[in-house]
């Protein structure tokens, strides 16, 4: 019987706390699947006190991560620090040192990705990243392996759950943006600071991991356009709701005819697809590939389990590939590194898609004229127009009222242009709402 492959922790938090009690209560399953037991073994935390009252005895607990490291018994290093800091340091050392290293890292791997990526290569240790992307969800794992047959088109997906679980809430009850924040502050779905969910950021980041695995680039955080959800009313919610949509918080990432698309943005999507259905904290990732058609993944994007299984499932493949040349492993990202496309990130103005519009304007006659010329003259054709009656809007006597139009696809530059027209006429009277729709077909 060989001896258990050694797991060295660094940071146990909500996740390393579950990773050391999945592994604990499904040793003797992890062992018959990887061929060998898998053990943490050492433990590096500032609150070194803590940190024993969860691992108890038989595990060396100390507070210096790079202790871990420099130790010649572990063979895995798992990264749960968190953040670009001392993180990317941590991990550069750990693949210095040799070590094959796991991580639930997503801000380090997508900005930092290509430089971590390539030390490893060159060192010919593994970098694993399941829990970065949608927790429990193994999407990295269909994305490089069960679906490598095809030519992926695109992949969309509720990759952030703090978000999800605030528009939930907003559609539910009809409350706007900032009631429904702190009802998720108050329940634990959102962070005293949720700066880097709500704005989008978070979702950025695992979205940048997908496009790079889908189309063999390398990532390009940098690259992405990113919006969050702080600016949706709950109007909107209503309205879309009424036309047939609902709208998510999507991170997208499509094939283009000159490059690749990379968005984080609320979306209004068809209230029949599957995925508009995700409500609460889940997780859900649909991906179009050429032979299969459209594939979804759905479950907790978050939590100490579900985390857990991602990374004790990334201990596994890699135990079970430690002994195993290098070159018969899984890539990266998927696709050899010298055969990596430079495929360019198309700039928001480039991009094709359909919209939402809603316009606040004076209840007269020929606004909608005014309007609908406007998009017609631009070449954008119309899908739908909702107006509001005025005392729905604005109470009794209002003079003011609500509209609502759907375009098919057309470039973002050209409906910029185009509002930027309607909201120059005296009649709109305040700014225009803009919200993406994606069909998802």
């Amino acid at each position: 019987m060989m001896k258990p492959i050694q797991v060295g922790l660094l940071g146990i938090g909500t996740v390393g706390g579950g990773t050391f009690k999945v592994l604990a209560r499904n040793q003797d399953e992890i062992r018959s699947r990887a061929g060998r037991g898998i053990a943490i073994t050492m433990v590096a935390d500032l609150d070194v006190a803590r940190a024993r009252a969860i691992v108890g005895a038989g595990v060396t607990v100390v507070a210096d991560a790079r202790a871990v490291i420099a130790n010649p018994e572990i063979d895995i290093v798992v990264e749960l620090i968190g953040g670009y800091g001392i993180a990317r340091q941590l991990v550069l050392e750990a693949i210095a040192a040799g070590k094959h290293v796991v991580t639930a890292n997503k801000a380090l791997l997508a900005v930092h990705g290509t430089e971590i990526f390539a030390a490893a290569h060159a060192k010919g240790v593994m970098v694993a990243f399941e829990a970065a992307v949608a927790g429990g969800i193994p999407i990295i794992k269909a994305l490089r392996e069960g679906l490598a047959a095809n030519s992926i088109q695109w992949v969309a997906g509720i990759i952030n759950g703090t978000t999800n679980f605030i528009l939930s809430e907003m559609r539910d009850k009809g409350l706007d943006f900032d009631a429904a924040l702190q009802d998720a502050q108050r329940l634990g779905y959102a962070e005293a600071d949720p700066t880097f969910d709500i704005e989008g950021v978070d979702a950025a980041h695992k979205v940048t991991l997908m496009s790079a695995i889908a189309f063999g680039t390398t990532v390009q955080f940098d690259k992405a356009h990113v919006e969050g959800i702080a600016q949706l009313a709950a109007a909107d919610i209503k309205y879309a709701e009424q036309l047939g949509y609902r709208i998510k918080l999507l991170g997208i990432t499509k094939r283009a005819a000159n490059g690749v698309e990379l968005r984080v943005h609320p979306s209004l999507v068809p209230a029949k697809r599957l995925i508009a259905n995700v409500e609460g904290a889940m997780n859900a990732v649909m991906v179009h590939g050429d032979a299969v058609g459209t594939t979804l993944y759905y479950g907790k994007g978050a939590g100490a389990e579900p985390t857990a299984s991602a990374v004790i499932a990334d201990l596994v493949d890699i135990t079970r590939l430690h002994a195993a040349d290098a070159a018969q492993r899984v890539p990266h990202l998927a696709f050899h590194p010298d055969a990596m496309s430079d495929l360019r990130v198309l700039p928001m103005s480039e991009v094709v898609t359909s919209y939402y519009l809603r316009l606040r304007v004076a209840d007269e006659a020929g606004v909608l004229a005014q309007v609908t010329g406007i998009v017609a003259n631009a070449g954008i054709s119309i899908d739908a127009v909702l107006q509001r009656e005025a005392d729905e809007v604005g109470g009794e006597g209002s003079t003011q009222t609500d509209l609502i139009i759907l375009t098919h696809d057309t470039r973002e530059g050209t409906m910029d242009e185009a509002i930027a027209r309607m909201q120059a006429l005296p009649s709109v009277l305040a700014p225009i709402t803009r919200i993406r729709k994606e069909e998802l077909a």
